[in-house]
């Protein structure tokens, strides 16, 4: 619920290293205020929670039945999505859900089969979606068909249990591509086939460290519309720059989107110059229109639906499939 000032009560369910960036966000934002944390390390939640008095939890199950909360936040492990969004969207509660959507394609039929039959918002927390820029391709590419895109997604990340396990978290695959599969499918339609391959050479970890995870890889995707897009992404060693964009070729277009950390937009659209920056952060305007949503009651108005993420997830795991199978893979319908 909502306090007498407006202000929307909200809860945090995982308290890892991407929560850190959603209690900043909340902290910029008047309407909204971080009452409650849940995380499973006690130590980790108290962190996370100090300086917000807001209170903590072990058991998410705990925290959803103590505390009136007008909206929760969901940053588990992908595994771990589908029973408390479900829980909280069956008691009518709104779900930010970090992205992707679920681990399994029948993780995310549930989280979405729940948000439609209860008509609870729920918004996936795919930030690039929300970028602004989005908006000024449709006039700048009118008339003109995409022939291809270049996804690069190169630097950097916090190594976590689950994000070497590949059956777990999905890997760079899941957890750092589905970014670009969701931004490709946003710009250019839907995919109707993808190829992957991935490189053997280690770039962020010693040839000791664990996991199952591949550094580099590359999709190769085939658009229903007839284009073409190649996602790239590398992770790498802490201290090297990173490395985030999507280039546009179009029929009479070639356009750079510029992503983490200047979100800009430059190239020739039809003879004509183009140069524009973000008006606001991605990361911080889709809480905006989430927390929106949940005031209007509106589960239309958040920048990512879970059938929206949902089909992203259907891309990612016929990706994976293609990587297993070394052939072009299909990609169902969620």
């Amino acid at each position: 619920m909502a306090d007498n000032a407006g202000t929307i009560r909200m809860g945090m369910i995982g308290a890892g290293w991407i929560a850190q960036d959603h209690k900043r966000v909340l902290g910029s934002l008047a309407e909204a205020e971080l009452v409650a944390v849940c995380d499973l390390d006690r130590e980790r939640a108290e962190a996370l929670a100090s300086g917000t008095g807001a209170r903590t939890y072990q058991d998410w199950r705990e925290l959803l039945d103590r505390e009136d909360l007008g909206a929760v936040i969901v940053a588990v492990p992908p595994q771990a999505h589908r029973e408390p969004v479900v829980a909280a969207l069956g008691r009518g509660l709104p779900v930010y859900l970090e992205k992707p959507i679920a681990r399994t394609a029948e993780d995310a039929a549930e989280i979405v089969a729940v948000a439609k039959s209860t008509g609870t918002v729920c918004a996936v927390g795919y930030q690039w979606h929300a970028l602004d820029l989005l908006g000024d391709l449709p006039p700048l590419l009118a008339g003109q068909q995409i022939g291809l895109l270049l996804g690069t997604s190169i630097g950097p990340t916090q190594s976590r249990p689950w994000f070497v396990d590949m059956r777990a978290g999905g890997g760079n695959l899941l957890e750092r591509g589905s970014h670009h599969l969701d931004l490709a499918r946003t710009v250019a339609g839907e995919v109707a086939s993808v190829q992957t391959a991935a490189g053997r050479v280690r770039l962020a970890r010693s040839g000791g460290e664990g996991g199952d995870i591949d550094d580099a890889l590359t999709m190769l995707l085939e658009m229903t519309s007839g284009a073409l897009s190649t996602i790239v992404v590398g992770w790498t060693k802490p201290g090297q720059p990173g490395r985030y964009g999507l280039d546009i070729v179009a029929s009479d277009a070639t356009l750079r989107l510029a992503l983490d950390p200047d979100f800009t937009l430059t190239g020739v659209s039809a003879g004509q110059p183009v140069d524009k920056r973000a008006a606001s952060q991605p990361m911080e305007r889709s809480m905006s229109r989430f927390l929106r949503a949940v005031r209007e009651r509106d589960p239309a108005a958040v920048v990512c639906t879970p059938p929206d993420a949902a089909a992203t997830l259907a891309v990612a795991i016929a990706a994976e499939r293609a990587l297993e199978t070394s052939r072009a893979v299909p990609v169902d319908a969620p």
